[in-house]
């Protein structure tokens, strides 16, 4: 196994990043080598997130990174938050989701959507880790179409009642709040802050999986949940501001995705360098470069359009389409990327010393939530022609 991480950068992408954000990836690289890599099969093998791992990002801003400093968040820019992205799932896809879901599903809208009393209140906290939030959208029949929701928010005197279930959550057993959302009664759909310890309010942890096993996965359970007025997000009106939010983290999955191929690949350009098969190292085979070359240009490709991607959020000029199109590609890319790996290791890519069949696991699920690759692809041939054909 590599003793030491050699990042893939063929056509010196390196080259195009500033000061912050090469400072950012040094910062979370070393984090990730000194405290996630250490431990993680051992955490995954035991299917349980690593105690303290959240308090430790929160040390390093890593929370809601690219929210302003005024909250409490790091300020940083939306290159350099894709890049924590990156590093962090270079270490694993469940690590790297427990801070995205954070930050970019519950941070976000609370800063988007939310008053300023609930930003004062929330983001500080959760930029420092003192509470950990969660975001529900997906039912257990309403997946790829939210927009099917049967989960219910009607007013009362003293504020809203909710009622319903949302499934696949991740952070939700130890989360302290909430983003949940609901159908009200003109039709429309809302957010709401719900908090840990509100009568009716539960969150069951799913187990049982083969994939993203250091990532805490639960189902909330609202049973006429009361909340008050002040728990609803005000500037949420439809169901265009919860599938904000997942532009938002699909974003960083794009950039996450190029950390696990860059992980999959170093770890199968070393060990083909050392494997001596018929008197000579792997990597002297044809099959061996090819696999290894195809990987190095997908991964390659997956850095220009991440890179290309964060310029276009930066100035404010990225549509929901081209992050579709970079969730699309590049996860599908790791995933291939996963599978070459695990194939090149041979019998040694099925054991949790190295990473590469972990990582393919994982990436199954990373392929499948925010919006599978099948319905990524209807969304930009949506763009394309203008034709909705998922209806």
């Amino acid at each position: 196994m590599p003793s030491k991480y050699r990042e893939l950068d063929f056509f010196d992408v390196s080259e195009l990043l500033n000061d912050e954000e090469r400072m950012v990836r040094e910062t979370v690289r070393n984090f990730v080598d000194a405290e996630v890599l250490p431990i993680v099969g051992d955490h995954y093998e035991r299917g349980e997130f690593p105690e303290g791992l959240m308090g430790k990002m929160a040390e390093l801003g890593l929370f809601g990174a690219n929210l302003p400093e005024k909250y409490g968040c790091a300020g940083l820019g939306d290159s350099a938050y894709g890049i924590i992205m990156q590093e962090l799932e270079r270490g694993d896809s469940g690590i790297r989701s427990a801070a995205s879901v954070q930050g970019a599903l519950v941070m976000y809208p609370i800063f988007a959507y939310g008053s300023e009393e609930q930003r004062k209140h929330w983001l500080p906290k959760l930029a420092k880790g003192e509470a950990i939030g969660c975001f529900g959208l997906t039912e257990p029949d309403f997946g790829s179409n939210p927009g099917g929701m049967q989960t219910r928010a009607r007013r009362t005197d003293r504020g809203w009642v909710i009622h319903g279930r949302k499934m696949w959550i991740t952070n939700g057993t130890v989360s302290d709040v909430a983003v949940v959302w609901a159908r009200v009664e003109d039709g429309s759909i809302r957010g709401f802050l719900v908090e840990k310890g509100t009568p009716g309010f539960s969150a069951p942890e799913q187990l049982h999986k083969f994939s993203l096993r250091c990532s805490i996965t639960s189902e909330l359970v609202l049973e006429e949940v009361e909340v008050p007025a002040e728990a609803l997000l005000p500037g949420t009106t439809g169901l265009k501001h919860a599938l904000g939010c997942l532009t938002q983290a699909r974003y960083g999955i794009s950039w996450g995705a190029v950390g696990a191929a860059q992980a999959c690949f170093d770890e199968a350009l070393g060990y083909s360098k050392e494997r001596i098969i018929f008197d000579k190292p792997l990597a002297g085979f044809q099959l061996a470069q090819q696999k290894l070359a195809d990987m190095a240009t997908e991964i390659t490709k997956a850095q220009f359009l991440c890179w290309r991607l964060g310029q276009l959020k930066q100035q404010k000029r990225m549509t929901h389409s081209q992050v579709s199109m970079a969730k699309r590609n590049n996860v599908q890319m790791a995933l291939d990327c996963a599978r070459s790996a695990r194939d090149m290791l041979g019998a040694n890519g099925i054991v949790l010393e190295y990473q590469s069949g972990r990582h393919l696991c994982n990436l199954e699920t990373v392929n499948t939530y925010e919006g599978t690759y099948d319905i990524h692809t209807l969304a930009i041939g949506h763009e394309l022609t203008g034709i909705p054909a998922y209806r």
